[in-house]
Parts: structure tokens; sequence; C-alpha cells
């Protein structure tokens, strides 16, 4: 189950928070005590509580707020149990301090910001010995593989165990838990208020990742990059697989470049089924990879990954995606002006001529790549021009410097660099007197979909393909690819705009 921490500094706020949690079927909460201003009415706080509660008062030391004496602390705690608390959390230096009174159950709980211990099952069994009937292990993972040894901890332990790694490597804890043993997981009421580092909001964890319904036969797939927290994968693959009623859950994973070896050499131990693979692993994964298609080995580079009985089979679905996306954009212009009276006109590939990709990452090469298979002479482009001229040699295209970007007109202008997403919504890659009518203009930013580019280019009358397109043709694909199956992409593109709308209105 869910435990949603509670932190606010009025009792009548934490009263009102309390009753909407279990308006809204949240069966657990944890009263943080230590956020109260000024003297804590205990009392106040647990005699009208709308479902069960954990009491806990934390120190600095601890990740709390508590800034008065020690001594009145522990009688807070005190007073929780004698109160009649539900749970009562204990750190494990006072536990021994605090005798077990009435009903209150003991939570005994380790926090360590920095790291997470070699030997936890030491750890575990001196927490189990202060008397207690669940024991929480709280960490920081600097390693993926911290997350592993902490689940494997809760799933072995013999009492009820909470074992959560913090931070953004450590995320993916917090979503397993439950599929591992643990009791209940924690969650922040709001999001913008985390009270530890990785922890995110009950309605992520209920609606997103749908925490509830994972068990041992849940299926684990997932976005791995550095950084992963900006990403919106688990929001478009979620919504997909719950449209389809497959059992299966979509998480980040941040691993940094130097651990991704070791990353995928455990992938059978999560077991993750697949991946999709973003900065700035999609050269170094293909190591791994048994099986490559060829259009991955053409490229150098892949975006997905797929954990089959023989072995790790790697896919590469930017390229497909940008390119039915510009055809899908093509054909509709096409159909409007045979629509309008105008000629059918038989084209070989795209009926492109020529394009400029603006970038030089694994998208504008993949896209540059696409594009020149389809017959389409490619021109990239990026600020660092040796960057730009590596991509060409490698798709066999042109190169241009950033500054002659726009001297030569091209059919075709292709954004694939980060400039114009939110928040640096008035930048743009490629200005607006440049543009022409007869253009394709293709941004590949989808936060927001609307971009000064396509707005500028909109407004002279170019074709447009948005961000929003490829992203949701490329995860599409990669539905295809793990589950076998049409993806619901209209439902992807809906969870998409709503995620992307949601985050711009938050700021």
């Amino acid at each position: 189950m869910i435990c949603v921490s509670i932190g606010r500094g009025r009792h009548r706020h934490v009263i009102a928070e309390h009753k909407h949690l279990a308006e809204h079927g949240i069966r657990l909460v944890e009263l943080r005590l230590d956020y109260i201003e000024g003297p804590v009415q205990v009392a106040r706080l647990l005699r009208d509580r709308h479902c069960p509660v954990i009491a806990t008062c934390r120190r600095a030391v601890d990740g709390g707020r508590w800034a008065q004496s020690e001594e009145t602390r522990r009688l807070v705690l005190r007073t929780a149990i004698v109160e009649g608390a539900d749970y009562v959390d204990l750190e494990d230096d006072i536990a021994a301090s605090v005798p077990r009174y009435g009903a209150t159950k003991r939570i005994i709980s380790h926090h360590d910001f920095h790291k997470t211990p070699a030997d936890l099952e030491s750890l575990h069994a001196r927490l189990a010995a202060l008397d207690a009937d669940v024991v929480k292990i709280a960490t920081m993972a600097n390693h993926p593989t911290d997350n592993l040894r902490m689940m494997e901890l809760v799933r072995t332990a013999r009492i009820p165990t909470v074992g959560l790694c913090m931070g953004d490597i450590g995320m993916p804890t917090r979503v397993l838990a439950g599929r591992y043993g643990a009791p209940f997981t924690f969650a922040t009421f709001h999001e913008d208020r985390v009270m530890a580092p990785g922890q995110i909001g009950w309605r992520q964890m209920r609606d997103l990742y749908r925490y509830d319904s994972i068990t041992t036969a849940t299926r684990i797939y997932g976005v791995v990059a550095d950084p992963v927290a900006h990403s919106l994968s688990p929001v478009v693959h979620n919504a997909a697989v719950q449209a389809a009623g497959i059992d299966a859950v979509y998480l980040p994973f941040r691993v940094p470049a130097e651990q991704i070896d070791e990353f995928l050499e455990r992938a059978t131990s999560w077991p993750l089924s697949g991946l999709s693979v973003t900065i700035p692993h999609k050269e170094s994964v293909l190591k791994h990879a048994l099986r490559q298609e060829d259009l991955v080995t053409a490229i150098g580079a892949a975006n997905t990954l797929s954990f089959e009985p023989a072995g790790v089979a790697a896919s590469n679905t930017d390229a497909t995606a940008a390119v039915e996306s510009l055809r899908a954009a093509l054909a509709e212009q096409e159909a409007e002006e045979i629509a309008a009276g105008g000629p059918s006109r038989k084209k070989d590939g795209l009926g492109l001529k020529t394009a400029l990709v603006l970038g030089a990452g694994g998208a504008a090469r993949a896209v540059a790549f696409g594009l020149k298979r389809q017959g389409v002479d490619v021109t990239v482009s990026s600020r660092t021009l040796e960057r730009s001229k590596r991509i060409a040699a490698e798709v066999g295209c042109k190169s241009v410097d950033w500054t002659a970007r726009s001297r030569v007109p091209y059919d075709c202008v292709v954004n694939a660099t980060p400039v114009g997403m939110h928040p640096n919504v008035d930048e743009t890659p490629y200005a607006k007197e440049h543009l022409r009518s007869y253009m394709v203009v293709f941004d590949t930013v989808y936060n927001p979909e609307n971009t000064l580019l396509v707005k500028e280019a909109r407004a002279v009358g170019c074709r447009i393909v948005t961000g929003v397109d490829m992203f949701v043709r490329q995860a599409a694909i990669q539905f295809r690819i793990w589950h076998g199956a049409d993806a619901p992409e209209q439902v992807m593109r809906d969870a998409l705009k709503r995620a992307t709308s949601s985050a711009r209105h938050s700021d």
C-alpha cells in the first residue's frame, strides 16, 4: 500500500490533508510531527483520524525539521504512543529508550543520506532486534546495484521491511517496493514538496505507476538515461500498457555513463523486459546486444533494448518514426491539395530533395540517416562543427558551419537540438526570416509541442511536423516490439499532451 507523508506547519492543514487522502482511498498516512510549528498537539491530530497513521518526529540529521530539544521530541513520540497512534517511527539510536505500550506498532528506522551500506543484512538484524514490528531502511543510492541489494534484502526479510533507496538513482525502489514484499512505500502529498530525495507524489504513484496493481508477475520496462527525471516516456508507456490491459510497469532508470555496463549485466536481476535508451547510452549499449537490427548497425546507435531468452536485442525506432512522421505530414498535405482540385503527384520516397538537420546528438544522426535512406540530400549543422562533420561522415551526407546553416534554402528543416525546449520557449534554432512557405519544418522538441520555430513556420505557411508526432511514433514502435501488438497511439498522444501542459502550468 502507499503511505502518504503529510508535512505541514499548522494542525488544521494536516487534518485537512489527512481527510482528503482518506476520501481518495489512501489507507495509511505518515504525520510528520517535526513539521508542526510550535507545540505539537498530538491528541488533536490523532483524535478524529480518517485512516491509520504513522507518527514520525524526525531530527535534521535524519532528514527532518525538528528544531526543539531532543527531550521534547521523545516526549512527543511517547505521547503519540499513549494516544494510540497506529504506528510510531523510532530511529535506531533511540528505540531502546522508548518502550512498547498499548497496541501501537513500532517501526524501527535507519536513514543514510550519503550511501547504501555494504552490509545491509547486519544493519537489518540490528534494527529488528530493537523490538521492531516493521523495519525501515532508507539509504542514498549511488549505483543502480544499490537498488538491487535493497530489494533483495526486502524480499528475504523475515519480518515486514520497508527498504527504499533515495535519490534519482533509487527512485525505482519506491515503485517496486511492494513487488518485493514491503508492507508499504512512501509518497508525498504535494509533488513540489518532497520530504526525501527521490520521493514522488501519491497521485503519480497511484495513477501513473499503478503501485497497488504491481505484482511479481508484472513485467518491468523503463528508460535508461542520465539525467532521466525530465523524461516523459513513463507517462506515455504507462498510459499505453494500462489502456491495452498489459501487466507491465515502465520506470525511469538514472544510470551514469560509467555504470551502464554493470547495470545491463545485472538486467535479469530486476528482471527487465525492455528499455528505452537515450543520452548518453545509445552507442555504449550496443556491446551488450546479442542481436541488432540492420538499422542499428547502420546508424551505430540504439534507442530500444529487448531482453529476450536468447539475449539482448537492439533496435532503433527514431529513424523510422522520423520518416513516418514526415510521410504522414506530406500525405496530409497532398490530400488537401487534391481535395482543392490539384493533381496527384507520383513521387519517390518522401518527395523531398534537400533537408537540413540541426543537431549532433543521437536523434540528429538517426533522423539524418532516415532521410538519407529515402534519397534526400541531407546537410547537418551544429554549434560544434567537428561533431557535424563526424555525423556527416557516418551518414554519408554533407555538413555546414552553424553560422551558415540558413544561407542555402532547403525543402525540409529539422530541429534535433534542445533549442526551444521548455522553459527556454523564446528561443529558435532557425530564424523566421529564412523560412519559406514551401518548406517542411520538423521540430523534434515535444515540450512544448508548439515551439517558437513551429509557431513561426506555421505563420509562414510551412507544413509542420511536431516533436509530439515523432515522440509518440517512436514509442508506439517500441510498444509493438515489446508487446507484439499495435499501440494505442491516441492514448499515448493525449497522455503526453496532458503531461506537458501540466508541467508548464505548474511553473
